[in-house]
C-alpha cells in the first residue's frame, strides 16, 4: 500500500520496520537515519507502552494514549452462545500473558458452561500457554444483575466490551466508558481489529474513562486564531482588564488598556 501511494524512506519520513523499545527511542528522538516525529500512535506490551510514557513524559514526543496490553470484558446474558463467548475471551488472552479477559454474567449456568468451552477450545490454540498464563489472572464473575455488571465496567473502562446481550442496542445506553463496543452475538471483537472499519488502536488500563481511541482526528491539531477590530477590543477589552486586575497582574492589564485608550 505504501508503495502504491509512492511511500518510501528518507529524512522526510517514510515507512520504516523496526520494533520493540529501541523503535520507541528512535522514532521519538531521531537515530540511524530515522527522523525525530512529533507523536507516536500504536499499541504494544508492557514495555512499549511504559516507553511510550518516558519518552513523552521527556517533552521529546507526544502520544495518543496507553495502549497495551490487550483487554476484553465481555456482558453476557442467559441466552448468550458459551462457545461464542469462550471464543472472544481467548483470542484477547492469546494475545499475551498479560492481557486480561472478564466475563460477566448474572447467570451461573452460562458461567459454567463457558468455563467448559474454554478448556475444550484451550486444546486447539497454538498459543494455548499463552492463552492459560493470562488466564489465570482473569475471571468469569457472576454479578447480581446487567445493572451491576454496567457500573463494574464502567469503572473498569474496558479496551474491548462486547455485550453478548439479547437486545444489545438498548443496552448500549449504560455504556460510559469503554475503547470499542461490540453489540450482540455476531460482532466478534477480532473484526474490529481487522476489517471491521474501527481503529483498534484503543486505550487501555482504565485510560477510556479520559480518552479515545486512535481516528483521523487523532494526527490534527486544533490551531485557534483571533484577530480583533479597535470596536472588538472596546467591546470585551475592560473584561478582560477587570479579570488582569483580580489576578494581580498589571502587565496583563495594561497590555489591554493602553490599547482601549488609543481606541477610544
Amino acid at each position: 500500500a505504501a508503495a502504491a501511494c509512492g511511500i518510501g524512506t528518507g529524512a522526510d519520513g517514510g515507512v520504516f520496520k523496526i520494533g520493540g523499545v529501541q523503535a520507541i527511542a528512535a522514532m521519538a528522538y531521531g537515530a540511524a537515519g530515522l527522523p525525530a516525529c512529533d507523536k507516536l500512535f500504536g499499541p504494544g506490551n508492557g514495555w512499549v507502552t511504559e516507553a511510550k510514557r518516558q519518552v513523552s513524559a521527556s517533552g521529546a514526543v507526544g502520544i495518543d494514549m496507553p495502549a497495551g496490553p490487550s483487554e476484553v470484558l465481555v456482558i453476557a446474558d442467559a441466552g448468550a452462545n458459551p462457545a461464542f463467548v469462550a471464543a472472544d475471551l481467548l483470542s484477547q488472552a492469546e494475545h499475551g500473558p498479560d492481557s486480561q479477559v472478564l466475563l460477566l454474567s448474572e447467570d451461573a449456568a452460562l458461567l459454567d458452561r463457558v468455563a467448559e468451552a474454554l478448556e475444550a477450545q484451550l486444546q486447539a490454540l497454538p498459543r494455548a500457554a499463552i492463552a492459560r498464563r493470562a488466564l489465570s489472572g482473569s475471571h468469569l464473575v457472576r454479578v447480581e444483575s446487567l445493572r451491576q455488571a454496567f457500573e463494574i465496567s464502567n469503572r473498569y473502562a474496558p479496551e474491548h466490551l462486547i455485550l453478548a446481550l439479547r437486545d444489545a442496542r438498548a443496552h448500549l445506553q449504560q455504556v460510559r466508558a469503554a475503547g470499542s463496543v461490540f453489540l450482540g452475538d455476531w460482532a466478534p471483537e477480532a473484526l474490529g481489529d481487522y476489517c471491521s472499519g474501527t481503529n483498534h488502536v484503543l486505550p487501555t488500563a482504565g485510560a477510556a474513562r479520559f480518552c479515545s481511541g486512535v481516528s483521523v482526528a487523532s494526527f490534527q491539531v486544533a490551531i485557534t486564531v483571533q484577530e480583533v477590530q479597535p470596536r472588538g477590543l472596546v467591546a470585551i477589552g475592560p473584561c478582560a482588564a477587570e479579570l488582569a486586575a483580580a489576578e494581580g497582574l498589571e502587565a496583563h492589564r495594561r497590555a489591554v488598556t493602553l490599547r482601549l485608550e488609543a481606541a477610544a
